[in-house]
């Protein structure tokens, strides 16, 4: 059987600026007294230090924005970010976009039609047969059903797919009214804005990479209201309860052996650790059912720390900084996590593989 292949990644990112300056040059003039307090102290204990927007509050204040001018910026911002991370993917890979059987985006911050798929085929050379699929709507864990079915692309047709994850979050700052809420000073304080692209090719064409072995998932509807993502008249409000770590715990060791034991491995043999950085609480959560050491979630939190939480671009980042190591690893496990709730595991063997 052709093994799907992860043989290129890119990133593109809009401009970034510090923790602390987005704190001290716009969100602190938005909370008095002890509320002031407690927000402060969730900004500076996010894990974040810099993050990205394309949107930028110390710029443009977008918070009493509707959502139909908000979906009117996001086409405007999101085409040459999504264009930027495409066309370095395809570099990295060696291919050209005509050469694509698939094009998958995944994206839950903007919606339009003709949409970013539909764009950037057109932009970019696409093939006027090239097969599109869009994902919404599903969050911070999106890059692995969207990865799962590139590969299923490339297994079944034997052709190259390329997945897209492109998030704007800065064009969802909600108004005044809704800043008291502890929820939305946590979303404040995390997100931010980033596209990350992957290009899938069938192992028989010569590339090297990260095989693909095997995507799983389980979803705990019991707990479906701890993390959702309403559409309103102003943009799209971010629902996040403190229980969301805790239900991690229930289910994370499970998901991760049951994956690894159909392959013969455990976790002490992976030597790499893709967790989607969420927050600093989801990494402690994560690492503690696991039994990983520091180094072992290095990349995740470096990331988190970095680029914020970009949604569903993050677990690639995560990917990117672990292939650029000197020693890349040769298992990796892949982590992300969102409404449902639900947890995505992507199990990735890295090697040179030749036809």
């Amino acid at each position: 059987m052709v093994n799907a292949v992860i043989s290129g990644l890119g990133v593109a990112l809009p401009p970034s600026t510090t923790q602390e300056e987005i704190w001290a040059g716009y969100f602190a003039q938005h909370y008095t007294g002890a509320r002031k307090a407690l927000a402060q102290r969730i900004f500076a204990n996010s894990g974040v230090r810099t993050r990205q927007a394309a949107v930028s509050p110390l710029l443009e204040d977008v918070s009493d924005w509707s959502t139909e001018r908000r979906m009117r910026r996001y086409q405007v911002e999101a085409v040459p970010l999504g264009k930027a991370a495409v066309s370095r993917a395809l570099a990295d890979a060696g291919l050209e976009a005509g050469d694509l059987g698939l094009f998958a985006v995944c994206s839950c911050t903007g919606y339009a039609t003709p949409g970013l798929d539909i764009m950037l085929a057109r932009d970019l050379g696409m093939s006027p047969s090239v097969q599109r699929l869009f994902v919404g709507h599903m969050g911070c864990y999106a890059a692995l059903p969207g990865l799962g079915s590139a590969s299923d692309f490339v297994v079944a047709r034997g052709r190259p797919a390329l997945l897209l994850c492109a998030e704007l979050t800065s064009l969802h700052l909600q108004p005044p009214g809704t800043r008291a809420d502890i929820q939305q000073i946590v979303s404040h304080a995390l997100f931010s804005d980033a596209a990350a692209a992957a290009v899938v090719t069938p192992q028989d064409q010569n590339h090297s990479g990260y095989a693909v072995r095997e995507v799983a998932a389980v979803t705990d509807t019991t707990t479906a209201d701890h993390m959702t993502w309403e559409v309103t008249d102003v943009g799209f409000r971010m629902g996040l309860s403190p229980q969301v770590p805790s239900v991690l715990s229930t289910h994370v060791r499970a998901l991760v052996d049951d994956v690894l034991a159909r392959h013969g491995r455990t976790i002490a043999e992976v030597d790499g650790w893709a967790v989607h950085p969420g927050g600093p609480k989801i990494l402690d959560v994560v690492q503690e059912q696991l039994g990983l050491d520091d180094e072992a979630m290095s990349a995740s939190r470096g990331v988190l720390s970095a680029y914020g939480n970009c949604s569903s671009p993050t677990v690639l980042l995560v990917l990117d900084e672990l292939r650029r190591r000197e020693h890349p690893p040769r298992w990796i496990i892949m982590l992300a996590f969102g409404p449902g709730l639900t947890l995505y595991v992507t199990l990735l063997e890295g090697s040179t593989l030749t036809a």
